[in-house]
Order: C-alpha cells, then structure tokens, then sequence
C-alpha cells in the first residue's frame, strides 16, 4: 500500500523534470517560471508585500511573520529571509510558516535550489536541516535563531484552521486555480483573514476572478497590477480588520504579555530546562539557569546514552503526532549543535517485533505509509543485517534514529552569552512582586535572580512550590545498567528496542535498560535491576548478550533516576493558572461541561511549567522550549492547536472540574 491510498498521510512530490526544471506529475504544472523564477517571486511576493521596505521599519527585537500556502521547492522561503537578512534590524526575527502537502524528497529540493547558484549560502543551511518529512509540523531554526521555518505537511485546508499565528503577510501560492481547483476555496480565504494581523498584506501570482471575490468576501481589499514577464496580471491587497475569531477556551488561551523586560528564571538544568534557557536565550532574554546539582544534567538527563527514536501509535494518537514533530526536531538539534561522533551517532534504531501485540502494531504502522527515510520494516534476516548481530526477529528501521549521549546536548543548548548558571543552588522559594512585575527565586541564603518570568522544569520537583501543588505528576525510578563491550558484542551497528534497549558501545561500553518501579524512593543501584536490564537484553539477542561479559557485580556500572511523568503520559508546557480561582471562575462546567464562559482565565502572571516528559525527554523536551518561546514573544506556536492544548497544564484542572472531582473544594 502506498501512501497515497492512506487518509492524513502525504507522500514525497512526484517530479518530471523538463530542460533542468521540476514539473508536479500530479497537478501537470512548473513550481516556478521557466523564464525566470527568481524574479518572478520577488516581483510578486517580495515587491506586493512591500517586504523590503516593512523588513527595514521594523522596530528592534521586533518579529514578522510571513505564511504560505505552498512550499514547494522553498524558493519563495529563501528570497524573503534573503531580503529579511538585508534589510532588517540584527536582533529582529523573521517566521516564516508554509503549509504542503507533497513535500519535495531532500535530493529533488537539493536538486531545484541549485537552480539558484545566487541563494546557495542560504539554501544550503536548509538542506542541512531539511530530511524526510513526516505528515504534522516541523520546525527550522536557521540563521542561529533568527530565522524560524514552519513547515506544516498536510493539506492546506486541513493545517490552516489548526495554525495559531498573527500574520503580516501572505504567500498565496500554489499551482495554478485551473490545476489545483480544490485548494483555491473560500475556505482558504476566510482562514487567511482569521489569521491575519490588522493590515496584512497578501500577494498572488493569480488574477482569476474567482481568487480575487474570494478574497474580496472574506474582507481582503483587492488590487490588481501587472504581472512578470508574460503573465499579464497579479493580485495583491491587504486587510485592515480581520473578522473577531469567536469563542476561544479561555483556559487554552495565551497568557497577555505583560512582562516589563526580557529576562526569565529557569529553575531545573535538564534537557527541559536547558531546551528552555536555549530558545529564550536566542530571542534575546537574560536568563539565569538555576539547578540544584553541582553541574547540569545531573538527574535524569544524565544517563550516558539516549535514544533517538518515535515510538508511535498505529492510529497517530496526540502523543504519537508530538513524538513525530519532537523527532524531527531533537534530529535538527542535534545536527546544529553537536558533531557526530562521542556525543551522538545517527546510526539507525531497530524496534523489535518481540510479541504478536508487537507485532501486529508494526503491521498496522507499516500500512500507514510514512516514508522509508523514516520508517521500514525488516525481516529477521535484514534486521540482523542491519544490526551486526543475530537476532530472534525482525521490527520497523528507523534509519534517522540513533542514541545521544545527553549530558553534551544539555551543555551545548546552555553555552550561550545570555544564559547564568548558578549550579549547586537550590531555588526553594517564589514570590512575586506585583508592583514590579517580577518574580524572585530565593534559597536559604536569599535572593537567586530577579526576573519577569518563572519557568519551572524541575520534573516532579515543580510540584513542590505551591503554585504548582496542584499538578497530577509522579516519579518513576529508573535504573540502567553499562557494561564492558567485547571484541563481539562491539559488532552491534544500531540501537535495539523491545521491552528494554541496547545501544552500541560508547567509550568501550554498552548502555542497556531501563526499570519502571513505581512508588519507589531509594536511588541506590541494585543487583536485581542490573539482573532485569541483562534478561531484557538477551530477549532482544541472545547472540549480543552471551557475547558479553560475566554479569558479575563488579562487571556492572548504572545510574538509577527518577523518570516524571503524568496521567496522560503527555508532557505539562505552558501558562500556570491559580487552581482555586480556576474553579471558582469555571466552576458552572461541573454541571454543564458544553458552557463557553467568556472569563479570562486567572493566571499567575509570568509563572509556566516545562515537565512530565518521562522517558521521551530526549524527543520531546528540545522543541518544549520553542512552545514555550512563542507563547512568550507572541509568535506562531510550532505545534497545531490541538496538540498545544493537548500539553497544556490547565488540561488537568479543567478535567477534573469536569468530571466534578474538584466541585467540594469550589464550594
């Protein structure tokens, strides 16, 4: 089965190419003109957006958000942040958000851009970055963070009503109406009004009239003007009053901005909080990184190796699709910050088939059509192949995947010029300063930091301040055991998953794991969990575990954590709300669950929460701190809005307001 035979999922563009030039199979039309692509966008798109003159009048750390309707070969993407780098003030940003539903494969968008020899220096940093794309969101740090890629993979019609973003200008691009028919509807245009910032600007390559009333009905004032070369006419136009988006669940709502200066508190140097630090520090905060242990990384992010891998749902649940978006964005980190070699190695994950449940999971995976880049299934006798050792039976490939060593990556996301370490401090204390606007975090001998902003990513720690008592979170020990490699079990080229995993050696040692104990307080290494990590390893290859060492004590070494996890196995990323004047404000939903209260939800001003990532940290802490960064600067969120809201911490309030389990302490 393909990938065309399957709803929600969207296979790689098929290309023809003619005299040199890309040509969509599907839709029978060019990307781009063949007399000149080049100029053509940025007479249509640059010149009627206005964008260099509006790219120079911005204010300083100011941001502009541009969105398109078609990536295609990014061409359009290249020449704004082009002109963006040319004319904008240093410390601005520029986010550029582009919906596409056949995303070009790395080697045909490698293959177009070099059309370009003029963008070479910035379309190679995207093709650095740019790998087999996924269906769901993806998110591009380019231009060390000045520069910010949304590509939204999916159908224009289906990404767009779940976009949160205010947009200055609009790309409305995309193959000609006559070709494309199903895209150029009026829903498209009453979207790009809901999205429109007051005075955005829209520009098109089209001047159908069906485009132009379209676009007039949904608010837009609509101009024409000529065309380029020997298209007679263009589009363009603006909207001075975008129509009122109706109701909103206040409690998912953004938090106003309110903070006096760019300056923020995170407390917990994980990989959450360091993730954190990183994106706020690349927007221009000041940010004091306070963590309890005498260096970074010391709790459960400090294991030796990780693994690289999503783990997902035939039926892509809201945890599935969060995994696929952290996925691809831990790969970029990584790719950006760390070379490969001692720290982290692309070498490929193999989860086994190891039951029939398993195995019937993968089955179904395998018939939703993700690319092979991403994903392919493996019989017993290319999976041992792959992995240089004999195993029981085969599973799904993840050729992208790998293991990362996160105590490097943690160090790395926290070397920047705005961020403060103060390692060995433990914040034990908030207060808040309304007449300042601005929080303190205090320890026994005092003040830490003063700052406008609080993010708590602690793990379950975050719910020893009273603010944040009310979270439903819990502790999960961990243990996980390193082992000498031999001459034999050295032969293992990629990670292997089951019940447990083994990744190749490391400084001349395996890391293998991990326990689950619940409810359980002592972080002292035991025998016993050594004993589970090793029978673990001999179910995924018993080959790989009698090739190693006598499992002598003294043969073994291992760190034992606590993993933080919630209800939902969903990680906790956002705004803090005051949990008793949350249910005394929406304290009528306990009796009717389908009211929609028009009261702002009452937050504690500058106070957020970044944890309960559990034993995905590796996969979805790196992208939390660019949640939590565009909450706080206002920018479009990288996440669709389900999926903001579905990591949301007022989600637990609400649900146990719902289901009346906080009706007596309303009363």
């Amino acid at each position: 089965m393909t990938s065309k035979n399957v709803p929600g999922i969207a296979p790689h563009a098929e290309l023809a190419w003619q005299d040199g030039q890309p040509q969509s199979v599907a839709f029978g039309d060019v990307y781009f003109s063949r007399d000149s692509g080049l100029e053509e966008t940025r007479h249509v798109f640059l010149r009627h957006n206005q964008l260099e003159e509006r790219f120079a009048a911005l204010r300083p750390a100011s941001q502009f958000v541009i969105a398109e309707t078609g990536f295609g070969t990014g061409l359009n993407f290249l020449c704004a942040w082009q002109c963006f780098a040319a004319q904008a003030p240093a410390d601005a940003r520029l986010h550029f958000v582009s919906a596409e539903k056949y995303p070009l494969t790395p080697a045909d968008l490698a293959r177009a851009l070099a059309l370009w020899p003029q963008l070479a220096a910035l379309s190679t940093e995207l093709l650095e970055q740019y790998d087999a794309l996924t269906p769901g969101w993806h998110r591009f740090v380019l231009a060390e963070g000045r520069v910010m890629l949304t590509l939204m993979i999916g159908d224009v019609l289906d990404v767009l009503p779940r976009l949160d973003a205010r947009v200055d200008a609009w790309f409305l691009d995309g193959f000609a109406p006559s070709r494309n028919p199903d895209m150029w509807q009026q829903a498209l245009f009453d979207q790009m009004a809901r999205l429109s910032a007051p005075g955005a600007s829209f520009a098109t390559f089209t001047s159908a009239g069906e485009v132009r009333r379209g676009l007039a009905a949904a608010g837009f004032d609509v101009r024409k003007a000529p065309g380029h070369g020997r298209k007679r006419h263009i589009c363009h136009g603006w909207i001075a009053e975008p129509p009122s988006p109706g109701w909103q669940p206040p409690w998912y709502a953004r938090p106003p901005q309110r903070w006096r200066e760019r300056s923020a508190i995170v407390v917990g140097g994980g990989i959450s909080g360091a993730a954190t630090a990183r994106s706020l520090a690349g927007r221009g905060w000041q940010v004091t990184l306070i963590e309890r242990l005498p260096h970074l990384a010391g709790a459960a992010s400090g294991n030796p190796q990780g693994v690289l891998y999503a783990k997902l749902s035939p039926h892509l649940t809201p945890l599935s699709r969060l995994v696929l978006a952290g996925y691809g964005y831990s790969l970029r980190t990584l790719r950006r910050l760390l070379p490969q070699g001692a720290d982290w190695q692309a070498c490929g994950v193999l989860q086994l088939a190891h039951d029939e449940q398993e195995a019937a999971k993968q089955q179904a995976l395998a018939r939703l059509g993700l690319p092979p880049a991403v994903v392919r299934p493996l019989d017993r006798d290319e999976a041992s192949e792959m992995a240089g050792v004999a195993l029981p039976q085969g599973g799904l490939f993840f050729p992208q995947g790998g293991w990362a060593h996160p105590p490097a990556l943690v160090r790395r996301l926290a070397e920047h010029p705005n961020i403060a370490l103060r390692a060995g401090r433990t914040a034990l204390e908030l207060s808040y300063d309304p007449a300042q606007r601005s929080w303190t975090a205090s320890d026994e001998s005092g003040a830490l930091a003063v700052a406008s902003v609080v993010v708590l990513a602690g793990a379950a720690e975050t719910a020893q301040f009273d603010p944040a008592s009310h979270l439903p979170l819990k502790k999960i020990r961990g243990q996980i055991t390193s082992i000498a490699a031999t001459e034999q079990s050295a032969r293992l080229r990629t990670v292997l998953c089951g019940e447990g995993y083994v990744s190749p050696a490391r400084q001349g040692r395996h890391c293998l794991g991990a326990t689950f104990k619940f409810d359980d307080d002592d972080l002292a290494l035991r025998d016993g969990e050594h004993r589970e990590n090793l029978a673990m390893l001999a179910e995924l290859s018993p080959a790989l575990r009698a090739s190693l060492a006598d499992d002598a004590p003294e043969q073994l070494e291992g760190r034992a954590s606590y993993r933080c996890t919630s209800p939902d196995y969903l990680p906790l990323i956002g705004p803090l709300a005051a949990a008793r004047d949350f249910v005394d404000r929406y304290r009528d939903l306990a009796r009717d669950a389908t009211l929609k209260p028009e009261q702002a939800c009452p937050w504690l001003e500058g106070l957020y929460v970044n944890t309960a990532h559990g034993s995905r940290g590796l996969i979805t802490a790196p992208l939390s701190g660019e949640i939590l960064a565009a909450l706080l600067e206002g920018e479009p969120a990288p996440l669709p809005t389900e999926l903001m809201q579905a990591v949301h911490p007022s989600r637990f309030l609400l649900r146990d307001l719902i289901r009346r389990k906080l009706a007596a302490d309303a009363s």
